[in-house]
């Protein structure tokens, strides 16, 4: 029995007997037709030949001193190692695609010239029919030939090379001959023949002949020799037959500049989540862009290629056009030459065929469901409302020249909103700096700076990093918690009848406390679960005492609470550093903070000023609290700094 490692040698060994076959040496009329025959006696397919020419051959003239193409062959070993040791690698099957052989049948010629009569028997193809001798002669006798060398008609009919082979005479009368004449038409770029058929005792008229005549009339250039060929052996008379056409120029394609953004503004682009929902609210209808990033660029003008007549004549073509970059407002050129790139963040937009990146993102009326939620990278400004459930968030100021509903905004400057935000309980309101607003109500509000309000602030939940400041005719801070770490400035602050809670702060960073407040809750749900676990493990380690072991599911809940009391114990530790550090944040503050009332304050308001707390329980009239040596004191009251009364762009507190 064979193994495998016996049978793999015999292979390579019959790979190198096959690698050692002999060359063989062909001799055909064109080099093709040698490969073609090379590749049929060694058995191979003609991509695995290589060939060396040995003699090159001659088309002749009119028929004579044709010369046949000598090569010699040979199969490339590495091709026939790689191909044959993947064969077997895959079990023998070859994996590249046999070519598509069309069915062809093979074709008789008949040629009259001045030597006599020539024949020519073309090969058949794939399933194709060949030529039989009784067709060859057919041919001949049809065309009146005489003296036919029958004995060469059948090596012409078995070996079919598609040459013209002499095998007869015919009684030539030069007046029969065949007669083209060129034409050229259509400002020369066109050239056609006319051939009138040839009489019983006339010669045809053959390729190299056709080529002749052609350039005896300055059609050099465009022909179409294949075609020509074939029409030398299968003529059509007595009609004009394009064989040439010239090429026109091809002028230069202008520059032109490739755009990265949407260039039609009217075109809303919906996204589509994963689970297959719409919102349409996402419209994506401002096309942001940052400071640096490439807008367009422009591809240069291409050079033109010259076109040349059938006569040769050339054809001069015009090169494109370099057309100027189109640069608008905030925008440059970059170091490339061809680049368009933004100068700042902002929305671009094409505008009179020139790129701008504009800071400045106007709505004309509501934020609803026409603009969708907006978002941009620079300063936005509405003239309407922000409606319910939409948000706007902007890189620079938001400026709402009406109302904020149930909605969200987020800057990273200033918000301003000249009318007032009604949150109804879920509007939220995020600055990087000072909120300016008529009123607030029912909202949630975070500001960097400040939150200045001319009217009121009722049931909201309000932070700033330094003051809040409420100051107008009607400038009633009513429910809801304020927390500011310098100061918190009202004509009234709280109600005459009750109602609402009012808490007001000071005196600490609204984040950091809340951070703080946040690390306090976790610390005591910590502490408890950690009694509870050490509850636990002092009755399971009772129980191994007391029987010096323990079932084996209640060893390992006394492991597994083991591990969890040492997790509980490192996350309590951290919690611990972290509210230390933030309660010397909080102490080294030198804020002293204060609350005032320039009208009154109404008993149940309740006061924060860093660690001191104070319920209100009687009415005071312009007073100022204050913390001194630990304690909430009650003074004169002082007015807000004159720098709070103005607001940007001239807005007014009052």
């Amino acid at each position: 029995m064979v193994d495998f490692v016996r049978f793999r040698q015999i292979i390579r060994e019959q790979l190198d007997q096959d690698k050692a076959i002999h060359s063989v040496d062909v001799e055909e009329a064109t080099v093709e037709a040698a490969v073609i025959e090379a590749a049929a006696l060694l058995d191979v397919p003609v991509r695995r030949l290589e060939y060396e020419i040995i003699e090159r051959g001659f088309s002749g003239f009119f028929g004579t001193g044709r010369k046949n193409w000598k090569i010699r062959a040979y199969v490339r070993p590495e091709v026939l190692e790689e191909e044959d040791e993947a064969a077997f690698e895959s079990g023998g099957e070859e994996e590249y695609e046999e070519p598509v052989i069309e069915n062809r049948d093979g074709e008789v010629f008949v040629h009259f010239d001045t030597s006599g009569a020539l024949l020519k028997v073309t090969p058949s193809q794939g399933k194709g029919k060949r030529v039989t001798e009784s067709q060859a002669f057919k041919a001949l006798t049809a065309r009146k030939v005489t003296d036919i060398d029958g004995q060469l008609v059948g090596t012409v009919v078995k070996q079919a090379r598609g040459e013209y082979v002499l095998v007869g005479q015919f009684a030539h009368n030069p007046a029969d001959d065949a007669f083209v004449s060129v034409l050229i038409s259509d400002q020369e770029m066109k050239a056609a023949i006319h051939v009138n058929p040839p009489g019983l005792a006339g010669c045809d008229i053959s390729f190299d002949t056709f080529m002749s005549v052609l350039r005896a009339n300055n059609v050099v250039y465009g022909i179409d020799t294949e075609f020509l060929r074939q029409f030398a052996d299968k003529p059509i008379y007595k009609e004009n037959v394009q064989v040439a056409e010239g090429s026109p120029p091809v002028h230069g394609r202008d520059s032109y500049l490739r755009y990265n953004f949407e260039i039609d503004q009217n075109r809303v682009h919906i996204r589509e989540a994963v689970d297959g929902r719409v919102d349409f609210k996402e419209l994506n209808i401002i096309q942001n862009v940052v400071e640096g990033q490439p807008l367009a660029k422009k591809i240069l003008p291409e050079k033109g290629t010259a076109g040349r007549t059938v006569t040769g004549k050339p054809l001069p073509a015009k090169s494109g056009k370099d057309l100027p970059l189109p640069l608008g407002n905030n925008v440059r050129i970059a170091n490339d030459g061809v680049t368009v790139i933004a100068d700042m963040n902002g929305q671009v937009v094409l505008t009179s065929g020139k790129i701008h990146v504009d800071p400045i993102y106007v709505v004309p009326g509501n934020v609803d469901i026409k603009t969708g939620n907006i978002i941009f990278l620079g300063n936005v400004i509405i003239n309407g409302n922000v409606e319910d459930g939409f948000s706007v968030k902007a890189a620079g100021n938001i400026e709402v020249n009406g109302t904020v509903e149930k909605a969200e905004l987020d800057a990273e400057g200033d918000i301003i909103v000249h009318q007032g935000i009604t949150g109804k309980s879920t509007g939220k309101i995020k600055t990087g700096r000072s909120l300016w607003a008529r009123f607030i109500e029912n909202a949630t509000v975070e500001a960097g700076n400040m939150v200045v309000v001319s009217d009121g602030i009722i049931n909201s939940q309000v932070d700033a990093d330094k003051r809040i400041i409420c100051q107008g005719k009607r400038a009633h801070i009513v429910g809801g918690r304020l927390r500011a770490t310098e100061e918190i400035n009202a004509k009234i602050i709280g109600s005459p009848t009750g109602g609402s809670e009012t808490i007001c702060e000071v005196g600490f960073d609204p984040k950091s406390k809340e951070q703080m407040d946040k690390y306090f809750s976790r610390r005591d749900f910590l502490e408890k679960e950690l009694e509870e676990i050490q509850l636990n493990l002092q009755t399971l380690i009772a129980l191994k005492k007391q029987h010096q072991s323990l079932p084996e599911d209640k060893e390992a809940y006394l492991q597994e609470l083991m591990d969890e009391r040492q997790e509980l114990t490192e996350e309590l530790r951290q919690v611990n550093e972290e509210v230390e550090k933030l309660q010397q944040f909080l102490h080294g503050l030198r804020n002293r903070g204060k609350i005032s009332a320039s009208a009154r304050v109404y008993p149940g308001v309740k006061i924060t000023i860093r660690d001191a707390k104070e319920d209100v329980r009687s009415e005071y009239r312009a007073v100022t609290f204050i913390l001194e040596d630990g304690l909430i004191r009650v003074t004169q009251y002082e007015e807000p700094d004159q720098v709070v009364r103005e607001g940007p762009h001239g807005y007014s507190a009052h």
